[in-house]
């Protein structure tokens, strides 16, 4: 007799909002839609920005508050609808009309931006200071001054959003629906079977069929080559069109700015991973030996090593995952572990493993509703617990947040990444301090490595790739074969040259190439995953206090740049080589250790 679950697989929407097929979900649509739509016209006739106008301004930011919270959370239970549903017309739909409102939004920041374009400092403050509420959000104000500068004037501005709709965003959505739609064949047990990308695994132990597992995925993401090329193509076209007119230094200006970075930070980061990743290739070349191949491929990389115990490729049930990682949470602190014990048990969490579910996984916050949602597939391995550790680290950093005024609330992606990959890296520390055997510590320095290699080298080859494609992109639109050249030559810079064999679907099947939200949507992970570890180190100079400092800098992280948020609560500056040192110097001793648990075992 089989025990009932502990943990719901799919997770609870309904208690959220009426279902999108419901009248009473349209009226609640269409309340929001005219709310934004008087909204945009209102901040045509905004008063100065002066002392004078202060409580008028308190008070048309409170509307914003109020409007787009509204609007986060139409956008994330929609979202969420259309995720684990990706294949349903109406949530398309729904997601297309909801898209169809960024004019107006974009209409409000353009016109409340445009108003702090040329404020100094002196008179940024003086105007704070003249109502409490403003003085509350004075880095929304001052972050409003910075994101003018890369606004158009007002008329191109509201005509890029409006082409927009059916331009760049019509692109993404079109890539949505593609990846949705798409189906690996493969054959098992003397069938042929169809199965979406992301139920097919490249985490088994057999190496042929891994292998061969890879190469279907390879060849069904390829079916779709020149129409994700046409997509990619004109997704940084338009970014690079509106980026000429704004007059910005190149194509990372942009994505620095949304990260609250500055350029040098960026560039210390890559240089000293550069400098540092030759240690991952000892790891290759003791995995190749445990895995009886003479060189990995890159179909090779999240391969369970056959002489380890809870691998990536073992079985591991969801019940257990979830109990191993809220234990794990508790041990850092009962803040994190109630959290997650909350969140686990009131149907934050979607896993089911099905068809027709998007591929990949995220978390969306509903800030009215001060809760998150996660969505991903659990396919029963130890990586998959690392994903939903990972996930719930970014509904924490929301949690952390939510009594923050809204306007504080948001942060920028590569912080928003430190939370969620510090979550993995206390559930690795505890599952290895805590393993009783070689095997087991192998497996789990392995799965740790794994994620090391993601966010030096994976990543690293993404950034690289879409680089380059930008900068051939300034001079015209690229081929699917020049694509998977430069995304070739990509993976073998990042990868020190150290496989056999190399993913020529890698720039088709990456979704984040096709986020239209947000450009170069990969470094951010890196940044965070270090930061996360640089921070981890940090633990026992600050002893018991270190589960508040932790807090303090995920609340800095909605009010401050990304390196006054470090400076501020840790004393650690980012332009600086020695923090991103610190942080390899734990991958370093990782991969010693990996080194010396496998001797023998070869």
């Amino acid at each position: 007799m089989s025990t009932a679950a502990q943990y719901a697989l799919t997770w609870d929407l309904d208690s959220l909002y009426p279902h999108p097929e419901k009248e009473e979900f349209k009226t609640l649509f269409d309340a929001y839609k005219t709310d934004l739509t008087q909204l945009a016209e209102d901040s045509e006739s905004l008063p100065a920005v002066d002392p004078d106008g202060a409580k008028a301004w308190a008070d048309f930011l409170d509307r914003i508050t109020d409007i787009f919270a509204r609007s986060s959370d139409l956008g994330a239970f929609i979202g969420c609808h259309a995720a684990a549903d990706a294949e349903n017309k109406l949530f398309q739909q729904m997601e297309a009309a909801l898209g169809a409102l960024g004019p107006l939004s974009n209409q409000v920041f353009t016109n409340v931006e445009s108003a702090y374009r040329d404020l100094s400092d002196e008179q940024l403050e003086a105007f704070a200071q003249a109502d409490e509420r403003l003085a509350k959000v004075k880095f929304f104000l001052e972050e409003c001054r910075s994101n003018a500068q890369l606004r158009l004037s007002k008329d191109l501005e509201m005509l890029s959003a409006e082409l927009s709709v059916d331009g760049i965003h019509a692109w993404g959505r079109m890539y949505d629906r593609l990846s949705g739609a798409l189906r690996v064949e493969l054959m098992e047990k003397g069938e042929i079977v169809k199965k979406s990308p992301g139920q097919v695994r490249v985490d088994l132990p057999d190496r042929d069929v891994r292998q061969n597992n890879f190469y279907a995925i390879e060849k069904a993401w390829n079916t779709h080559a020149d129409d994700c090329a046409d997509a990619l193509n004109h997704i940084a076209g338009t970014r690079l069109t509106k980026y000429r007119r704004l007059g910005v230094e190149d194509h990372l200006s942009v994505p620095l700015r949304f990260n609250r970075m500055n350029r040098e930070t960026l560039d210390t980061m890559w240089a000293v991973i550069t400098e540092r990743k030759g240690t991952l290739l000892r790891y290759f070349e003791r995995k190749a030996q445990l895995l009886g191949i003479e060189k990995m491929a890159w179909y090779d990389q999240l391969a369970p090593i056959p002489q380890a115990s809870q691998g990536a490729g073992d079985s591991l049930g969801y019940d257990d995952a979830c109990n191993t990682v809220i234990k794990t949470f508790h041990g850092f602190s009962d803040h994190l572990g109630n959290f997650a014990e909350k969140a686990l048990n009131e149907g934050w969490v979607e896993v089911e493993d099905r068809a027709g579910k998007r591929q990949g996984g995220f978390c969306t916050g509903l800030p009215t509703k001060k809760q998150s949602r996660i969505f991903m597939t659990y396919k029963n391995s130890a990586d998959d617990m690392s994903t939903l550790a990972h996930e719930l680290g970014h509904a924490y950093h929301s949690h952390v947040l939510r009594e923050q005024p809204f306007l504080l609330q948001d942060y920028p992606m590569n912080l928003a990444e430190t939370a969620s990959t510090f979550a993995e890296a206390i559930l690795g520390d505890k599952r290895l301090a805590e393993a009783d055997s070689d095997a087991k510590k192998l497996g789990i320095l392995n799965n740790m490595l794994s994620d090391s290699v993601a966010f030096m080298m994976n990543i690293h080859a993404r950034f690289i790739f879409e680089n380059q494609f930008h900068v051939e992109r300034a001079e015209g639109e690229l081929t699917s074969d020049r694509l998977t050249e430069i995304m070739f030559d990509a993976q073998k810079e990042a990868y020190c040259d150290a496989f056999e064999d190399w993913s020529n679907a890698f720039w088709i099947s990456k979704l984040h190439f096709y986020i239209t939200g947000w450009p170069f949507y990969n470094f951010p992970y890196t940044f965070g995953y270090l930061l996360s570890l640089g921070v981890y180190s940090t633990a026992e100079e600050f002893g018991d206090d270190f589960p508040t400092k932790y807090r303090e800098l995920l609340i800095a992280t909605g009010c401050m740049n990304a390196e006054e948020a470090v400076q501020s609560t840790l004393g650690y500056d980012l332009t600086k080589p020695d923090f991103w040192h610190k942080s390899i110097d734990i991958i370093d001793s990782r991969v010693e250790e990996f080194l010396k648990v496998s001797d023998g075992m070869v």
